[in-house]
């Protein structure tokens, strides 16, 4: 049976310099077309995020009253002034979807960077101090996670009140299970590794194994969760978005565009369509992008 050599190991077999590890990453990660075209679009959504005041045909709020649900260029009487048409006061649909980018970003980006932090602080204790500390931790996150987290968003931001800040500390709440586990599962692993050791026997304290021996060692997991998470934390923006809890009229939020456009689902279908298939594109991109980061930083799945 013919032997399969790692490119690492090929490239010393044959006496050239192994590859670094960014380009061994690189070269695992491009393996996956699914991957680069998720992160193509990733890209693509980013940018228009970013230039959208600049790069969006009208202002996200403006209405036009001599064009109300105005269907698309392509449709009859339909307009280049409005690519993708209007909503029912006459906002371009197609200005909305791009400045509606920013917003659903930044919700997915805040609601992973919080959760993401929490997660590494209460994983982190959880793995290094045992006993009742590290029991309570635990079974609090089994008791967010035995709940539909949907459900659990929607009682949350209840209590808060609506509003977008509220429901992305709401989705944040609901992801952090998550990541708790996946670090102190991780933490676990590592303390029990000679590294530890030695660097405990040489006096280390406590924090600077948790932060800067352990820590980095369980960074490739928490990566592809994140990537995976601003996925989801897109999706529950949108749903709480979708049921007025999330961001409120006027903000081009997706989930609220979707919301305003229910009653003309019938009599307007771009109204609808087009927010609804921007959410399913930009989920879809960031989950091919986190299966390929998972085969990239896995080293199990790489051999």
């Amino acid at each position: 049976m013919a032997t399969v050599l790692s490119p690492r190991v090929d490239a010393e077999a044959q006496g050239h310099s192994p590859p670094g590890p960014l380009r061994e990453f690189w070269n695992a990660f491009s393996a996956n077309r699914g991957a680069l075209l998720g992160l193509a679009v990733v890209a693509l959504v980013l940018l228009v995020a970013l230039f959208a005041p600049w790069i969006a045909p009208h202002p996200p709020g403006e209405t036009h009253s001599e064009a109300f649900l105005q269907p698309p260029f392509w449709q009859a009487g339909g307009s280049s002034t409005y690519l993708l048409g209007t909503d029912a006061i006459g906002r371009d649909i197609l200005s909305r979807l791009m400045h509606g980018a920013r917003l659903s970003l930044s919700i997915g980006l805040a609601v992973v960077l919080i959760s993401v932090a929490a997660g590494i602080v209460l994983g982190l204790v959880a793995g290094f101090f045992k006993g009742i500390l590290e029991v309570a931790i635990m079974r609090l996150m089994d008791i967010i996670l035995t709940l539909p987290s949907l459900l659990l968003a929607i009682v949350i931001v209840a209590i808060l009140g609506p509003g977008l800040v509220n429901a992305m500390l709401a989705v944040a709440i609901v992801v952090l299970p998550h990541y708790v586990r996946i670090t102190r599962a991780a933490v676990i692993t590592e303390v029990s590794k000679d590294y530890v050791t030695a660097a405990r026997v040489s006096g280390a304290g406590t924090l600077r194994l948790m932060f800067s021996e352990v820590l980095p060692n369980c960074a490739a997991p928490l990566i592809v969760q994140a990537s995976l998470g601003v996925s989801t934390a897109i999706l529950d923006a949108a749903a709480l978005g979708f049921l007025g809890l999330g961001a409120q009229p006027p903000a081009p939020e997706w989930g609220t565009m979707l919301a305003d456009a229910r009653e003309f689902v019938l009599r307007a279908w771009w109204v609808v369509t087009f927010p609804g298939l921007m959410i399913l594109v930009t989920v879809l991109a960031f989950n091919l992008l986190g299966d390929g980061l998972r085969d990239a930083l896995d080293p199990k799945l790489k051999r």
